[in-house]
């Protein structure tokens, strides 16, 4: 296992000087930001990222990540050149020796949630779903303000993207994302590279979009697409296991082999369809973390785990779900629950 650490570059409140004085920290995951999606990431951008991270004594071999462009999900007439534009960037990134890839195929928007600060009741704050506030959300009269997906939309633009998703259906996405995979995954067979698509957050439809990646039959669809070991998840346990649905680690036993990244963070469901983030450790969310760091470990895993989204603790402001102090405690406790489940497993 190598334990690493999202950071979003220059402009993010957490250094590399923080991350690298977490212990167990091997590395970073991060991506190149200034370049819009759908272009080709320029090569001396990347090796860039890469001398950075390397002069902070940190790896960079896991990018989240190379966004797809909302015409290659769509089916768009110009989705095969971006396509082309996607493959272009896994050969340079291969090049400078990333290992992964996360992307995810949602459409429009990426995770939601209805609240960023929820206030805790040991003065903490954290991020929220309860599904009646966001049902009564309206993504076009510009109330929502939300990191992720916001900075990326003008209103008219928001409008007229959602108007052409109104009559699309789960199977148009998936034909699309077919016609993704059939390019994608020989490009990053040849670079080197595991792709790691990380599931729908939340698991389920918002705002009448189709969403396809919310548990264990859609990877059985997706590896029933293409099964070479480039075709990969990132296991997000926050993210699956918002649904009471999904058995995190049963999913974590299945498909092992295809797993190459994983986020670990726990939830609290505190109702159908509706979860608070919490502390990472087992005994404060709904989530078994231990029970599914020893499936990993059962099963033979030994690649990239990052903390996931964090509290906000300690007077801490920042980018919700990505501040220091929570995650930094996260990956402490994530790396003594894999040394104590490892040295089970070699009992």
């Amino acid at each position: 296992m190598k334990m690493t650490f999202r950071w979003y570059g220059d402009n993010d409140p957490v250094t590399l000087l923080n991350i690298r004085q977490i212990p167990g920290m091997t590395g970073i995951v991060s991506a190149v930001y200034d370049t819009p999606p759908g272009e080709v990431w320029p090569q001396a951008s990347i090796d860039a990222l890469k001398k950075k991270a390397e002069d902070a004594g940190l790896a960079f071999e896991v990018v989240e990540s190379v966004p797809v462009h909302e015409e290659i999900k769509l089916g768009g007439p110009d989705a095969p050149r971006l396509i082309e534009n996607y493959c272009e960037t896994l050969s340079r990134l291969g090049k400078a020796g990333v290992k992964v890839v996360c992307y995810n195929f949602m459409p429009v928007f990426d995770w939601l949630r209805s609240t960023l600060d929820e206030q805790h009741d040991d003065g903490s704050n954290g991020l929220s779903y309860i599904e009646e506030q966001v049902l009564h959300m309206n993504p076009l009269d510009g109330s929502l303000s939300l990191p992720g997906w916001d900075e990326s939309y003008g209103a008219g633009e928001l409008k007229a993207l959602m108007s052409r998703w109104q009559d699309k259906t789960q199977e148009d996405l998936w034909k699309n994302f077919e016609a993704f995979l059939n390019k994608v995954v020989p490009a990053a067979e040849q670079a080197g590279i595991r792709m790691a698509i990380h599931p729908d957050d939340p698991p389920w439809g918002i705002f009448g979009l189709p969403r396809i990646i919310t548990g264990a039959g859609s990877y059985r669809r997706m590896m029933e697409i293409n099964d070479s070991p480039a075709n990969g998840i990132t296991l997000c346990t926050g993210s699956l296991g918002a649904s009471g649905e999904n058995d995190v680690a049963a999913i974590a036993d299945e498909f092992a082999e295809h797993i190459p990244f994983v986020h670990l963070r726990n939830i609290l469901r505190t109702g159908d369809r509706c979860f608070k983030e919490t502390a990472h450790p087992s005994a404060c969310g709904s989530l078994d973390m231990y029970k599914i760091v020893k499936t990993l470990v059962r099963r033979g895993f030994d690649g990239y785990v990052r903390p996931d989204h964090g509290r906000m603790i300690w007077g801490e402001q920042g980018r919700p779900g990505y501040g220091l102090y929570d995650r930094a405690l996260g990956a402490a406790y994530l790396t003594g629950l894999f040394e104590a489940a490892q040295k089970e497993q070699d009992v």
